[in-house]
């Protein structure tokens, strides 16, 4: 199982960037909410989903991520340069905390959920996470929460009860252009 940051600071590929992370408690959401900012990297980060290409890191793209309280997932909203979401990455999680320096982390059970910005939706890794639990990195309990999320997750998509994805447009603007996360001079 793989420990992630929010911060991605062994991330190679970007060779500058801005992290900012913030605790929030509100009716709608209670987690961390962190933006990472992408000023300079290597070289651009494609990736295909069915027959679409999309370009989900490059200079001036925006990653806003959700950790929330108690939850089995991590809610990932990407932006291009000019703040329109991408896609939204949702991967699923046994546990997830906070280190010393107040940087989020989860411990990735494989699973995730991709949706599109034009409502397309995909289920990946699943082979991952059956060679994890054929190889004993997980447990079966693992195995399971992993698949329990995930139905829980596409459930609420289709059901149209998923909050994150106007949550994440309305956070995009209203906290990091006007608010707590706004770049200081």
């Amino acid at each position: 199982m793989k420990r992630k940051f929010g911060d991605r600071a062994n991330w190679r590929r970007i060779s500058r960037r801005r992290f900012a992370c913030r605790y929030v408690e509100s009716d709608a959401f209670t987690g961390y909410i962190t933006l990472y900012t992408i000023y300079n990297l290597k070289e651009p980060l494609w990736k295909h989903y069915g027959t679409h290409t999309y370009r989900i890191a490059d200079k001036g793209y925006s990653w806003l991520q959700y950790f929330p309280k108690n939850s089995h997932y991590i809610v990932t909203a990407m932006f291009d340069e000019r703040q329109e979401i991408i896609q939204w990455y949702i991967d699923t999680c046994k546990t997830q905390g906070v280190t010393e320096q107040g940087v989020p982390w989860f411990d990735d059970l494989y699973l995730d959920i991709v949706v599109l910005r034009n409502g397309e939706v995909f289920l990946l890794d699943e082979d991952e996470l059956e060679e994890a639990l054929s190889r004993g990195v997980i447990t079966k309990e693992d195995y399971t929460l992993a698949n329990t999320t995930a139905r829980e997750v596409l459930h609420d998509i289709k059901a149209h009860q998923f909050p994150y994805f106007l949550m994440s447009l309305d956070h995009r603007k209203r906290l990091f252009e006007n608010g707590d996360f706004r770049r200081r001079t």
